[in-house]
């Protein structure tokens, strides 16, 4: 399996607006792609601004470069993402998972 890493900050005002639209309609969205195992929206508040970090989960590098295309280090942000964000890193990094243990109850219902 394969985590796909990314940031993206928001000023306090649109954060909300942020975390609305990746939970709403791009984490469901990506539901529906074969090869999708889940996803994490991890959120901080840091001064006047709350950095996001997405975290989606794969089977193969394979299935995300029929999300995010050839270059699969390229970051996907949707126009109605980009609104709310005051600046988002233009890539993600990827990971193979290795190891995982536990469950957290309700948290791990899609890996």
């Amino acid at each position: 399996m394969i985590a796909r890493l990314w940031r993206g900050w928001a000023p306090a005002s649109t954060a909300d607006t942020y975390e609305r639209h990746a939970t709403g309609a791009v984490f469901p969205s990506l539901g529906r792609l074969t090869g999708h195992r889940g996803a994490w929206l991890l959120r901080r508040e840091t001064g006047d601004r709350t950095e996001f970090i997405a975290m989606t989960l794969w089977d193969s590098l394979g299935s995300i470069k029929a999300f995010a295309g050839d270059d699969i280090s390229t970051a996907i942000v949707e126009p109605e993402g980009r609104a709310a964000l005051s600046s988002f890193d233009d890539f993600a990094t990827h990971y193979e998972i290795v190891l995982r243990t536990g469950v957290i109850p309700g948290a791990a219902r899609n890996l």
